[in-house]
């Protein structure tokens, strides 16, 4: 059976001027700053012009831990954002913006797919509106202002060995993990070990999205530590003098990207931590926007419920007041066929026992985000290999952990295909049954947090932590920092920090073999086992296949 690329699909968009998508919304063509005709960032005037109104509804979109097989988290967002409109709501989506380093790599892009996507498609998985590469020059101008200052006679009294503050680049390359800055002379400064992290998990990054307004972000980017003295006292972004450059590069980037649906909706994408290595959300100001402008507003959080939900809920709602009032959790029949045990080769033969061996991956996850007190319903994205004993054997396994599954089919029909989920979702939203609250509380101790988030998300035993980093957490919470919430840095592919113990394991530990403060963003990364905040390229990166065609069209991205 053939079907259409989403580059194919995409292509064929029928798009409207953003002017007409903004004034959907109430937003005044002089409050729309447009990138070529499709595009447009929204003034900052215009959103402060908005405080007072009330909020509209907000759902999240979640997923099971993901797997070759693929789930459909972006689509069935954008798809439920057009569903919702159809069935007489003022919805608007709210998603990331796609990072180069995998649309290169293996991951592929991130507006959607099939009748349900975010357009323009090609522009949103390259350099869309350019707010990725200010995030890598405004780190990278705080890094290059460290080291000019400890060249220019270290006034700050830097420890060399303690600078904590990375470089970035947009793009996967093991190559630049761990280097050495400075070789060559007297006139190239003094060497150290430093390295590079992919931008997505910068710092700078998390603190865009965390940001409120300009003035928020600029005090942010001034409280990074990015540095100690020999007495262990901090540096922070601002003893450097680097906040007001930061801010001036970071000025348009904060402004949100208006963009649309496939089906002329309209769709914010802002913002991009990825939710392995960062917090995996799009940006607060978007979200908050969106909820002033529309009734309902539909976001997603990265990668499965484990890391992405659990990061929207810690995270971003507490740190921004939101309160969501449904949640959406995306499987697919082939996914759960492979936690079952079969390879991604026979995915296609029908196989009920390993749909129903492999639904406890599913059953954790809606466990886990109804401990939060928000209501959950399944969206199963529907493949045309999957047979209807199949989606019975899903649909029973979730009545039976007391909520409801929905066959979706957006991916091929857009919004017609997923209107009983949204009639759901609605349902969900407007029973006031929602009652959230994060896992853990402000006061809790650090590493208390970590092992709450280990034990109750992820059924681990244990979290194994060495003396100095238990040491480190005890520092940071003498020095005012003990009631930040706590970002893990873990494999996306498992509810354990072993990438192949798929389903939903139990009695495994969680090694912390590394912690950092990121005391600008509002929060405190713990890496987990294996997991890289700088990604290699696969064996055969995408970048091989990506290439303009004889009509001058980009070919190669999915």
């Amino acid at each position: 059976m053939a079907f259409k690329t989403d580059i194919e699909i995409a292509r064929e968009a029928k798009k409207k001027p953003i002017q007409e998508i903004g004034d959907k919304l109430g937003i005044p063509t002089e409050h729309l700053l447009p990138y070529g005709h499709d595009k447009a960032k929204v003034s900052q005037d215009f959103i402060r012009s908005l405080e007072g109104r009330p909020d509209g509804k907000l759902i999240l979109v979640t997923a099971i831990n993901p797997t070759p097989a693929g789930e459909g988290k972006t689509t069935t967002t954008v798809g439920l954002g057009d569903g919702l409109n159809r069935i007489g709501k003022k919805a608007v989506v709210c998603i990331r913006e796609a990072s180069l380093g995998p649309n290169f790599g293996m991951k592929g892009g991130a507006a959607g797919g099939g009748y349900a996507q975010v357009v323009p498609m090609e522009e949103m998985n390259l350099h869309f509106t350019g707010d990725f590469h200010a995030i890598t020059s405004a780190h990278n101008l705080l890094s290059a202002m460290i080291d000019n200052h400890i060249y220019w006679g270290n006034e700050l009294q830097i420890d060399e060995r303690r600078v904590t503050w990375r470089r970035v680049m947009d793009m996967n390359d093991r190559a630049l993990r761990d280097i050495v800055v400075s070789l060559g002379g007297v006139s190239n400064g003094f060497p150290r070990q430093t390295g590079f992290d992919i931008t997505v998990a910068s710092e700078v990054m998390a603190i865009l999205c965390l940001s409120k307004d300009l003035a928020d972000l600029q005090k942010r980017l001034g409280d990074i530590v990015v540095a100690y003295r020999r007495d262990k006292s901090p540096i922070y972004a601002r003893d450097v003098k680097a906040d007001g450059a930061m801010t001036v590069l970071l000025k348009d980037a904060m402004q949100p990207n208006l963009v649309q649906t496939l089906e002329n909706n309209p769709a914010f994408v802002h913002g991009g931590p990825f939710a392995n290595i960062a917090h995996g959300c799009n940006s607060v100001i978007a979200t908050k926007t969106a909820l002033k402008l529309g009734e309902y507003v539909v976001t997603e959080a990265g990668f499965g419920a484990d890391l992405g939900a659990e990061k929207f809920f810690d995270i971003k709602c507490r740190k921004a007041g939101l309160k969501p009032a449904a949640a959406v959790i995306v499987a697919t029949v082939r996914a759960m066929k492979m936690n079952g045990g079969v390879a991604k080769a026979d995915l296609g033969a029908e196989n009920v026992e390993a749909v129903k061996k492999g639904c406890p991956n599913l059953g954790r996850h809606i466990a886990n985000v109804k401990s939060f007190g928000v209501p959950v319903v399944v969206a199963i994205n529907h493949f045309y290999s999957d047979t209807d004993a199949e989606v019975a054997a899903v649909k029973a396994y979730v009545a039976e952990q007391g909520a409801e599954a929905i066959l979706c089919k957006h991916w091929a029909n857009g919004s017609a295909g997923i209107e009983d989920l949204a009639r759901k979702v609605v349902d969900l939203a407007e029973s006031g049954a929602a009652n959230f609250a994060p896992l853990y509380p402000d006061e809790m101790p650090l590493f208390q947090k970590i092992e709450t988030i280990a034990k109750r998300i992820y059924h681990a035993d244990e979290v194994i932590a060495d003396k100095s980093i238990r040491d480190q957490l005890k520092a940071w919470e003498a020095a005012g920092y003990g009631n930040l919430p706590i970002c893990m840095a873990k494999t996306q592919y498992s509810f354990s920090t072993d990438p192949n113990l798929r389903g939903a394991p139990t009695g495994h530990s969680v090694p912390v073999r590394e912690v950092r403060l990121s005391a600008g963003a509002g929060f405190i990364v713990a890496i987990c086992g294996e997991i890289m905040t700088m990604p290699g390229l696969p064996k055969v990166p995408s970048a091989e296949v990506i290439r303009l065609n004889a009509e001058g069209h980009v070919e190669g991205l999915f």
